[in-house]
């Protein structure tokens, strides 16, 4: 009797025990679902997050490509370099918009498409020295080179801002291109050498403009157009009365 009881008893004792495993197993299976549920919606924030972001800055490169008159080949080539940006980790703890700043002024620079600092500061009311240090950190770190930029790119849209005729605009190409030559620019801002070459030129060609009309025109200040414009009448013999 005594020891069928106690075989009675180690099988409710079995019993419990598969029983104990089963809730183990079953707890320990919900606590997995439940991480990998977690794990899920993390992503599916961060996945959110960042089809939001590049919806923001595509948004905001169009806005700005339409503002300052960008072909779509800049524009895209802006978005990339905002891309490689983000891939490499350069968005993190930064402005979004210096990075869309410095994208676009660098976009401009790689695809000959003469824009001011002035002009992509005035679109993004980003500081040109915080424009200029993007573009440096931009460029180090993923290896893009800014190209120079010509004085020469200027000319054209220079002149119709002032509504200057054609052969002023000769005028000042070729003004430019003796003072590259002469290596008067080396060190020179370009636009200061543009609007100085287009000051020249329109005494020159007896349509004057005053200092003031010349620098609100191009961007640069009326103590740099004087400074510049005397120096390259000076190296080039040019006499401006």
């Amino acid at each position: 009797m005594k020891r069928r009881m106690k075989m009675h008893e180690n099988k409710e004792d079995e019993k419990e025990s598969v029983r104990e495993i089963g809730r183990e197993r079953t707890s320990e299976s919900d606590r997995e679902r439940l991480y990998r549920l977690s794990e899920h919606q993390k992503r599916k924030k961060m996945s959110t997050a960042i089809a939001r972001q590049r919806l923001v800055a595509q948004s905001e490169i169009d806005r700005l490509s339409s503002l300052l008159s960008i072909p779509e080949k800049t524009r895209e080539g802006s978005m990339k370099i905002y891309r490689e940006a983000w891939e490499n980790d350069l968005i993190h703890g930064r402005s979004i918009e210096k990075i869309l700043a410095a994208s676009m002024y660098m976009a401009c620079r790689k695809h000959n498409v003469p824009r001011t600092l002035d002009e992509i500061e005035d679109a993004t009311r980003v500081g040109r020295k915080d424009i200029i240090k993007t573009c440096k950190l931009l460029a180090n770190r993923l290896g893009l080179r800014l190209v120079p930029t010509s004085p020469l790119e200027y000319i054209s849209r220079f002149c119709a801002k002032l509504n200057l005729k054609k052969h002023v605009e000769e005028r000042a190409r070729e003004i430019v291109q003796k003072a590259l030559e002469k290596d008067i620019t080396s060190g020179r801002g370009p636009t200061g050498i543009a609007a100085s070459a287009i000051y020249i030129a329109a005494i020159l060609c007896d349509d004057r403009k005053t200092q003031k009309e010349v620098a609100e025109a191009t961007g640069v200040t009326e103590v740099t157009l004087r400074v510049r414009y005397k120096e390259i009448a000076r190296e080039l013999g040019i006499k401006v009365v």
